[in-house]
Parts: structure tokens; C-alpha cells; sequence
């Protein structure tokens, strides 16, 4: 039994000199261990090479069992973990000041004119709340995390599934199955573990909706329910906090940036009702180019930056119209209604 655990060692370590994928590792150890019992099963009793194998099938079950036991543990232990609530979790850092080194990862920005230093620091400062860890969240809330914002909320009630994959990039096949903000979360820390991510594991509610999104600086809205997206505009009205929305289909995609409170239109002045059912379908109903999230997802996070740091001209009162199909973009100017039921009056 020694020497196959030697073999195994040094399976173990020589691939991880040559940098070979944990996995692999695995599965050549897994193919060494039914080698040997399938010798010592099949070798009759006193066989010089059974013997030189432990001699035995069962001390090899035995530990096989073992194995599996302990890997069945860390997975169940580490998917546990994967679901505790945010509020059950340790204490996030303070954010506010950059740690040793963290300044490195923001040179670009710094060099920028329109941003620098300053700007950067108001990056850090700032909370933003992303709604939908989706098509359009997921490369929002990576940008937002590689760009040094301090603290990003996502608040999404949905878990990962295969059908995501092929545009929800935030988000891996080993994820399947797990909530999209713990997946987005892990995500966003890979890319920057100095942001403080606020991952909430819900539906966005009429009963919540005013106290969170009242604790956040901007928001980003990348639902597909109408429902919802009517309730964000609402409350971030009348809690004056700027609303960066947009929506997609099949090869389109617009963004607008709602502030009525700073004399722009919010969303309903635009759109006063959601459309009559079948008008409007989903992107499980009519599909969606896969690119086409991630183009206009990162539109998002370009347009939270410039309201954080105060750079350029951003979308207020104004609506961006991409085509991806014939490869095109279009500016429509938008206005305030005076009967609007937001922020008409």
C-alpha cells in the first residue's frame, strides 16, 4: 500500500511543477486507485504483485469509501457556504481609504485626465446598487469591481442555469445551480478583492426596495420585468438617487440615465405603461445575440463611472439605440411630462 501511495504523490506533485489543472490531477490518482483494485481483485491470493499492492481488496475499499466521505463533505460544506446570507457573514472592511498596493490596479484611470486621482477616490467612496445579476448585470458588476467602485450591491432572486451561459458572463458552468449574486460575487472578488461586495439573495420588493436603494449612491438596472423596473424608477425618484437603465432585444439594445430630481425625465415619462402582453417578449421567448449583453452591460458600468467621477457628458434626457445588426447607434432625446405620475408636477 506504501508504494501506491508513493505513486500517488508523485502523480500529485509532478503535476503540480508542470502546472497541470487540479481536476487532471484527480482523475489520474482516481485511475491509479482502480487500477489497484481492480488487480488486487482480480490477482489470486499470495500473487507476488497482489502483495506488493496491500494484499487485499477491502483495505482499498475501505479507503476508497473514506475518500469519497471526505470529498462529499467539502463539497456539501462548500456550497453551504456559498449560501449564507449576507447579514450571517463576517464584517466587510471599511471602505473609504486604498490598501497597500491597491492604487496599482487603477493607473489607467489615474493617467486619465477626466478622472485621476480624485476621481478615483470618489470611485472608492461610492455605493452602487445593481438590480439583476443577468445579461445585463453581470459584465456591469465586473466592470464596476474592476474600476475600484467601493461597495456594489446586486440583488437578484435567481440561481445559474446552462441556458445563461451563452451571454451572462459574470457567471461559469461549475456555478450552475448556485444564487447569481454568490456567483457574481465570486466573480466581482477574482477581478478585485478590495471591493466590498453586498450580495442579497431576494426578490426586489415594494417592501424593501425604498430602504435599499435609499442606502446606495446610484442604480443599475438590468431586470427584464416591467414590474420591477417601474418600482426602481419609482423609488429611486423619490429617493433622488440617478437610475442608469437599459433593456435589450434580440439584436437591440438602449440605455437612458433617469434623474428627474436634476430636471431629467425618469422612465416613466418615456414609457407611461408597460406594453400589452406578447408587444414586448422576453429574451427566453425571442432570443438575444449573445455579445449584445456584454456590449451594452459595459455601457452601464461607463455610464456609473461618469456619474461617480463627474466625467464627460453622460445620458441624462438623452437614450442610446444600439443595433447590433446592422451595426448602428441612435441618440433620441427625452423630456419631462408634466402629468407624469412619478415626477410630473
Amino acid at each position: 500500500m506504501a508504494l501506491v501511495l508513493v505513486l500517488a504523490a508523485a502523480i500529485w506533485g509532478l503535476g503540480h511543477l508542470l502546472r497541470v489543472p487540479g481536476q487532471a490531477r484527480w482523475t489520474m490518482i482516481a485511475l491509479l486507485y482502480v487500477a489497484v483494485l481492480a488487480l488486487n481483485v482480480a490477482l489470486p491470493d499470495g500473487h507476488p504483485a497482489r502483495e506488493a499492492l496491500g494484499g487485499s481488496a477491502g483495505e482499498w475499499l475501505v479507503l476508497g469509501g473514506l475518500g469519497v466521505l471526505v470529498w462529499l463533505y467539502s463539497r456539501g460544506l462548500k456550497r453551504l457556504k456559498e449560501r449564507v446570507r449576507p447579514e450571517n457573514r463576517k464584517p466587510e472592511p471599511v471602505p473609504g481609504a486604498f490598501a497597500e498596493g491597491e492604487l496599482d490596479r487603477y493607473a489607467r484611470h489615474i493617467v486619465l485626465r477626466e478622472i485621476g486621482g480624485l476621481g478615483q477616490k470618489r470611485l472608492k467612496d461610492a455605493k452602487v446598487l445593481v438590480v439583476g445579476a443577468g445579461g445585463l448585470g453581470s459584465p456591469a458588476l465586473l466592470y464596476l469591481a474592476a474600476a475600484g467602485v467601493g461597495t456594489v450591491g446586486v440583488i437578484d432572486d435567481d440561481e445559474v442555469e446552462a441556458t445563461n451561459l451563452q451571454r451572462q458572463v459574470a457567471h461559469g458552468d461549475s456555478r450552475i445551480g448556485m444564487p447569481k449574486v454568490f456567483s457574481a460575487e465570486k466573480a466581482m472578488r477574482e477581478v478585485n478583492p478590495y471591493v466590498v461586495v453586498r450580495p442579497y439573495h431576494r426578490r426586489l420588493s415594494q417592501e424593501i426596495a425604498a430602504d435599499l436603494i435609499g442606502d446606495y449612491d446610484i442604480v443599475l438596472d438590468g431586470t427584464d420585468s416591467f414590474e420591477t423596473r417601474y418600482l426602481v424608477n419609482r423609488v429611486c425618484a423619490e429617493k433622488g438617487v440617478p437610475l442608469i437603465g437599459a433593456a435589450l432585444s434580440q439584436w437591440e439594445g438602449q440605455i437612458a440615465t433617469w434623474a428627474p430630481r436634476d430636471g431629467a425625465p425618469c422612465y416613466q415619462c418615456v414609457f407611461p405603461e408597460p406594453p400589452a402582453p406578447g408587444l414586448a417578449p422576453s429574451c427566453a421567448e425571442a432570443g438575444v445575440l449573445g455579445p449584445l449583453p456584454g456590449v451594452v452591460g459595459a455601457m452601464m458600468a461607463v455610464e456609473a463611472v461618469k456619474e461617480i467621477t463627474g466625467a464627460g457628458e453622460g445620458l441624462r434626457g438623452r437614450m442610446l439605440i444600439y443595433d447590433a445588426l446592422f451595426g448602428e447607434t441612435r441618440m433620441i432625446l427625452t423630456k419631462r411630462r408634466a402629468d407624469c405620475p412619478v415626477c410630473g408636477g
